[in-house]
C-alpha cells in the first residue's frame, strides 16, 4: 500500500490487485512483464506463480477464483476473483482459450497482458521496424480479447492508466466475467495518481418497471405451480456465481420442494440437505434421475444454463416448466426480461410459503415414481446409497470407479455442530470423466469444480494449482479425475503442484489410449454391448483421429518430482489395487500425502459410464429392430 499522492503504474495495478483480496497471480514471465513482476513483489504481498504454461496459468486463475468466490466466508475486502499474467501474442494467445472459458461460465479474471514500449510501436508505424512478438496490426491482441472480455484496455498513457484500469476491474466485479488489461512496457515505470479508496461491484439498480415485471414473473410461476403440482427444482450455475446458495437453500428448507443441480452447480448446497434427489444432466443423467425429474408435475430451472449435452439438443423445455438465467424468466411460453435471480429466488420462497405454507412441498418423488410403477429405487435415500459402494468387478469401470471413490469421501467426511466438512475438493474434466463423477455425492458446500459449458479438455489439471491455493482451510487436497487424452494436454501442470508444495491426487481414467468421448459422439454402436474387447489396435473398429499414443503416467512421478519435493505414481487396474492406495491417501502420515500423487486408472477400450446408454439406444438398432426415442427408454 501507499500513501504517497502518486506512484507508478505498475505499483496502481498491484496494489488495486491486493485490495481485491487476490493472494496469487499466475502465469509466465516475459521481457515486458518483469518491471510489474518485480513492483507486485516489493511493494504487495501478491505471490507470483509461475506455470509451465500460460493456458494452465489461465486456468489456475478459474479454479482459484471459483473457489474463493464460492467459499461461504468470503473475507473483508476478497471480491473472488483471479488474475493471470503474460507476454504479449505469443502468451496472450496461448492464454486466450482459458479467458474464452472463464467468459462462457462467468468466471472473474484479470487477464494482464504486457506489450512492447510505446516507443517500439511507433518505430513500427514510421518505419516497418518489428520488435519480439509484434505483428503487424497493433490492435491484434485487444481485438481479439475484446471478444471473451466485458472490458479490454490497451494502456500506452500513464495519466489515463488509473481510470482505465478501475473501469476494467469494476466491470469485472459487476459482471462477474473476465477483462483485460494490456500495459505497453515504458508505461510500467511511469507516475500517475495513487489509487484512491476500493472498488466495488455497481449493482444495477431496480426500477419501478423491473419490480413490476419481477412480481409478473413470480405470479406466472405461481400458477404454474397451480396447475401442474408436485414441483421439483433444478439449480444451476448461477447460483453458484452470483454467491446465491444461502437463498436457494432458503428456498428448499422452507418450501421443502425436492430439487436437482446441474452437473456445473454439484455442490451448490451440500448434498445431504434434505430434499436433494440427484444430478439431472438431461438424456445424460442417471435413468433414475432422469424419471423421477421428468415425473415432476413442473420443473423450475433456477440459475441454470441449458446447453446440447444436458438436454439432450431439444430446443424447447415444454409449457409445464420455469426457467430463471440470463437476466430473465421463461414460464413455459412466456418470458419476463430483465428480472434478476437475486430478486426471484426470495420473492418465489416468500410466495410459495405464503400460499402453501412451510414445508408444504415435502415429499419423496422416487418414492412416488417407485409406487407408479416407474423402474427406480423405493426412496431417495435407497436410490443415492445405491450410488456409492459395492460390490465391485474384480477389474474398475468407470461406474464402479465413482462408486467406491463415493465410499471414500463419505468415509473422509466428519460432521461438526451439524456441518460436514471434507478434506477434498473434487475438480472434474470434460468428457467422460464428467459424466462419471457427477453421482459423486459431495458433503460440503462448493466443493466440486467443472467447466459444464466450455469443456476444455485438461482443464482440471490447471485448474487444480488454483483450487488449492485458494481453498480455505489451505489443507483441503483437490482430488482430480481427468482423462488420458486430456491429460496429455496438461500434464506439464503437475510441476507448479511440485514446485508450490502443493498435493493434489490426480486420477488419470487411461483407456488403452483412445478419445473415449469422441468415439461416443461419431459412432456410439462401437460401444454396443457385444462388441468383441480391444487389442489397442485402430483396427477394431475405433475412428483412427481418435487413438493416442499410450504414455505410462505413473512415471511422470520421476520426471517431477525430487527428493526435495516428492510425487508419487502409481496404477491401479482392480478394486483391490484401488482399496490398498485409498487406505494410503487416507492416512496422513503415510509417505504418498507429502505431495502431488498421480494415478493411471486402467479402464477398458469398450468400457462407458451408462449413464451415456442412451446414445447407444437410439443409434444401434437391436437385431431386428429400430433404433430411437422408444429405445432410449
Amino acid at each position: 500500500m501507499t500513501t504517497s499522492p502518486t506512484c507508478t503504474v505498475a505499483e496502481y495495478l498491484a496494489i488495486r490487485l491486493e485490495q481485491l483480496g487476490i493472494t496469487h497471480l499466475f502465469g509466465v514471465p516475459g521481457d515486458h512483464l518483469g518491471p510489474f513482476l518485480s513492483t507486485l513483489h516489493e511493494k504487495t504481498t501478491v505471490r507470483w506463480v509461475g506455470t509451465p504454461t500460460e493456458g494452465g496459468a489461465g486456468q489456475a486463475a478459474d479454479g482459484y477464483a471459483r473457489v474463493k468466490s464460492a467459499d461461504a466466508q468470503i473475507e473483508l475486502g476478497e471480491q473472488g476473483i483471479g488474475a493471470v499474467a503474460v507476454t504479449y501474442s505469443v502468451g496472450a494467445f496461448n492464454l486466450l482459450n482459458a479467458i474464452g472459458g472463464g467468459f462462457a461460465e462467468y468466471v472473474p479474471l484479470i487477464a494482464i497482458n504486457a506489450a512492447p514500449s510505446y516507443e517500439q510501436w511507433l518505430n513500427q508505424r514510421a518505419i516497418g521496424l518489428l520488435t519480439s512478438h509484434m505483428s503487424q496490426r497493433p490492435e491484434s491482441n485487444l481485438e481479439v480479447y475484446r471478444q471473451v472480455t466485458v472490458d479490454a484496455q490497451a494502456i500506452s498513457n500513464p495519466g489515463l492508466a488509473p481510470t482505465q484500469i478501475d473501469s476494467a476491474i469494476t466491470a469485472c466485479l459487476s459482471h462477474r466475467r473476465p477483462v483485460y488489461l494490456e500495459v505497453m512496457d515504458d508505461v510500467w515505470e511511469a507516475q500517475c495518481p495513487a489509487p484512491r479508496g476500493r472498488l466495488t461491484r455497481r449493482e444495477r439498480p431496480v426500477t419501478a418497471k423491473n419490480q413490476r415485471m419481477l412480481d409478473e414473473a413470480v405470479t406466472a410461476c405461481m400458477d404454474l405451480v397451480r396447475q401442474h403440482g408436485n414441483p421439483i427444482l433444478w439449480a444451476g450455475e448461477e447460483i453458484d456465481r452470483f454467491r446465491l446458495s444461502d437463498e436457494f437453500e432458503k428456498l428448499v428448507r422452507d418450501t421443502r420442494i425436492p430439487f436437482c443441480t446441474t452437473i456445473g452447480a454439484k455442490s451448490v448446497v451440500s448434498e445431504y440437505t434434505p430434499g436433494f434427489s440427484g444430478v439431472y444432466n438431461g438424456k445424460a443423467s442417471s435413468p433414475e434421475v432422469a424419471e423421477v425429474f421428468n415425473s415432476a408435475g413442473c420443473r423450475i430451472g433456477l440459475g441454470t444454463w441449458a446447453t446440447s449435452k444436458n438436454l439432450g439438443g431439444a430446443r424447447s423445455i415444454g409449457d409445464d416448466w420455469t426457467v430463471a438465467a440470463h437476466d430473465g424468466v421463461h414460464v413455459g411460453a412466456s418470458y419476463f426480461p430483465d428480472v434478476q435471480l437475486a430478486g426471484f429466488l426470495p420473492a418465489l420462497r416468500e410466495r410459495l410459503v405464503a400460499e402453501f405454507g412451510s414445508g408444504a412441498f415435502e415429499a419423496d418423488y422416487f418414492t412416488r415414481a417407485h409406487d407408479e410403477g416407474l423402474d427406480v429405487p423405493g426412496s431417495t435415500a435407497a436410490y443415492l446409497d445405491s450410488q456409492t459402494g459395492g460390490p465391485y468387478p474384480q477389474n474398475v469401470t468407470y461406474d464402479s470407479l465413482f462408486r467406491h471413490l463415493n465410499a471414500f469421501l463419505e468415509a473422509q467426511t466428519s460432521e461438526s455442530r451439524g456441518e460436514r466438512t471434507n478434506p477434498f475438493t473434487v475438480v472434474c474434466d470434460a468428457a467422460f470423466a464428467l459424466i462419471g463423477s457427477m453421482n459423486l455425492r459431495m458433503a460440503e458446500r462448493a466443493s466440486y469444480v467443472a467447466q459444464n459449458s466450455w469443456l476444455s479438455i485438461g482443464y482440471s489439471v490447471g485448474a487444480a494449482t488454483g483450487v488449492a491455493l485458494g481453498r480455505r482451510p489451505a489443507d483441503k487436497r483437490p482430488l482430480v479425475f481427468v482423462g488420458d487424452g486430456s491429460f496429455q494436454e496438461t500434464c506439464q501442470e503437475m510441476s507448479t503442484h511440485v514446485r508450490q508444495g502443493l498435493r493434489p491426487v490426480v486420477f488419470v481414467l487411461d483407456n488403452e489410449g483412445f478419445y473415449g468421448i469422441e468415439q461416443m459422439l461419431v459412432e456410439p454402436c462401437y460401444y454396443k454391448e457385444g462388441t468383441p474387447p480391444s487389442d489397442g489396435a485402430p483396427s477394431d473398429g475405433a475412428e483412427f483421429y481418435n487413438e493416442l499414443h499410450p504414455w505410462r503416467y505413473e512415471k511422470l512421478a520421476e520426471v517431477f518430482g525430487s527428493a526435495k519435493h516428492p510425487m508419487n505414481g502409481f496404477t491401479v487396474r482392480t478394486h483391490d489395487e484401488l482399496a490398498a492406495l485409498l487406505q494410503r491417501l487416507a492416512e496422513p502420515t503415510d509417505t504418498v500425502n507429502q505431495g502431488p500423487v498421480v494415478v493411471r486408472v486402467q479402464l477398458g477400450r469398450h468400457d462407458y459410464p451408462k449413464a451415456l446408454k442412451y446414445k447407444i439406444a437410439e443409434n444401434c438398432p437391436p437385431p431386428g429392430g429400430v433404433a430411437g426415442e422408444g429405445a432410449a427408454r
